[in-house]
């Protein structure tokens, strides 16, 4: 899929935002970008996964008509799948979108879903990045839950990030493992099932297999190869790609 050229002046709006909001809380900031007409029309984009949940109930809390974008590659485990009306009907989420690839897509490019076994970066492209980008179509800008302690180019994020032809928006950007562990627990939220059984970080069912004790959290995302990204997130219209790190 060919990259579009970034929107003009959307650095230096990123980089305002960011002046301007540097010193608030994640809260605030998630807060703020959903009414600052300088961010414009906002999605959240939401794995329901391991952590995902912390930063759903804030967004609930804010605003529980928040679009939210569901990825449903159609090979994710069923416990995501059961976890996601679970953690929607109780945080009284009124605007989910569920998301799911495009069946001619499919058909063309992936009719016997086998193509993870020769090529996941071209089952990530298929499956997840093309439908994204469709679904942001008309937004301005997307909340994601990413955080800096998950490292690589995520080290030095920002609230606030160009993203090819939107904004996007980071508020768990400065967040500990444990700022996310204590959030969850104090507001008593629900669990990914899979969380229980070894699975600390969850994308899909081929792709992910339980973590040993001892292992890197994301050690088994796409276990034995050298990728650690899906290819949604890029900076300087480049896909980011990290090393295994903790984080979802």
């Amino acid at each position: 899929m060919p990259l579009e050229a970034p929107i003009p002046n959307l650095e230096e709006r990123a980089n305002a935002l960011n002046d301007r909001y540097r010193h608030h809380s994640a809260h605030s900031v998630l807060d703020r970008a959903l009414t600052d007409p300088q961010v414009g029309s906002v999605a959240m984009v939401s794995s329901f996964g391991a952590e995902s949940v912390a930063l759903l109930h804030m967004v609930a809390r804010v605003d529980r008509s928040t679009p939210v974008i569901f990825l449903d590659t159609q090979m994710l485990f069923q416990e995501t799948l059961d976890y996601q009306l679970e953690v929607s009907e109780k945080l009284g989420l009124t605007d989910v979108r569920i998301v799911r690839p495009d069946a001619e897509d499919l058909f063309h490019g992936d009719p016997d879903n086998i193509l993870h076994l020769a090529d996941t970066d071209a089952c990530c492209e298929l499956r997840k990045v093309q439908p994204l980008e469709k679904a942001l179509e008309g937004f301005d800008a997307w909340i994601t839950g990413r955080k800096r302690f998950q490292g690589g180019k995520r080290a030095d994020m920002e609230f606030f990030e160009p993203d090819r032809v939107r904004l996007k928006i980071n508020p768990l950007a400065h967040w500990t493992p444990t700022d996310v562990s204590d959030y969850m627990i104090n507001n008593r939220l629900p669990r990914h099932p899979l969380v229980a059984k070894g699975f600390p970080s969850i994308g899909c069912a081929p792709c992910t297999s339980a973590v040993k004790p001892g292992e890197d959290p994301r050690a088994g995302r796409w276990r034995g190869e050298e990728k650690v990204e899906c290819g949604i997130h890029f900076v300087d219209g480049k896909m980011v790609r990290i090393a295994p790190t903790q984080g979802a």
